[in-house]
């Protein structure tokens, strides 16, 4: 049975959640979730308020041929936090791997200023660099067809993404400690200008095991797995 309450996540909390996390049967979603989405509907907001006021496509044509790929017909209807804690529900996937990916949205980022993120294309933005960062920072991980039906993507879709994605970064993946531990302060910083989010939590009961303890049945969750559209 799912519980709802209110939690306060300080930076003390977060540091704790990203270092300290325990994989068990009720796992509950990593505070960085929370943490990453409000950040990212922020920089959603603030994109969707200058192509208001100037007029601007949210991709420069000049380089809209190289990020096109993640942009979807239709905005889905599914919030940041909602579509992350998604991934996390049926991959397991620990804090450190969003940390990572949130590092991989940053380089994407630096390397095509033109390119900001927007509605119609964060969700599959998000499940690509999550996935990617999974296979960097995890022994164990699941295929992309897998990922494809979490992320609501055919597996064609899925490679493709893959693909581009790492011909985007120029296969630059690598991420050390030192620009781990900065990401992480930025994470930190974000909550304590904030003065800790008040996030609404549900703490979800899983049926599932660790990843590790479920190799034997990862076919059946497969099969079983809520379809959504993107």
């Amino acid at each position: 049975m799912a519980i709802s309450s209110s939690i306060i996540i300080s930076p003390r909390k977060l540091r704790n959640d990203l270092y300290s996390y325990s994989y068990t049967q009720d796992s509950k979603t990593p505070l960085v979730i929370s943490v990453l989405s409000s950040l990212i509907e922020r920089i959603l907001a603030r994109n969707e308020r200058i192509n208001s006021k100037w007029g601007l496509p949210l991709i420069s044509p000049s380089k809209s041929t190289k990020t096109k790929i993640f942009e979807c017909d239709e905005s889905p209807d599914m919030s940041v936090q909602s579509y992350l804690e998604r991934i996390f529900r049926y991959t397991r996937a620990g804090p450190s791997v969003y940390v990572v990916a949130y590092v991989y949205i940053d380089r994407l980022c630096q390397l095509y200023p033109e390119f900001r993120i927007s509605a119609r294309n964060v969700h599959r933005l998000l499940v690509t660099t999550v996935m990617v960062a999974s296979k960097y920072v995890e022994d164990m991980n699941y295929r992309n067809s897998y990922f494809a039906r979490v992320g609501g993507l055919t597996t064609k879709e899925m490679n493709n993404l893959e693909f581009e994605f790492l011909f985007l970064m120029g296969f630059k993946l690598h991420v050390n400690v030192s620009v781990f531990e900065s990401y992480c302060s930025h994470l930190e910083r974000e909550v304590s200008i904030g003065g800790g989010y008040y996030v609404e939590k549900t703490l979800l009961r899983c049926a599932e095991e660790i990843k590790s303890k479920q190799r034997d049945h990862q076919q059946t969750r497969y099969n079983h797995i809520a379809r959504i559209t993107l």
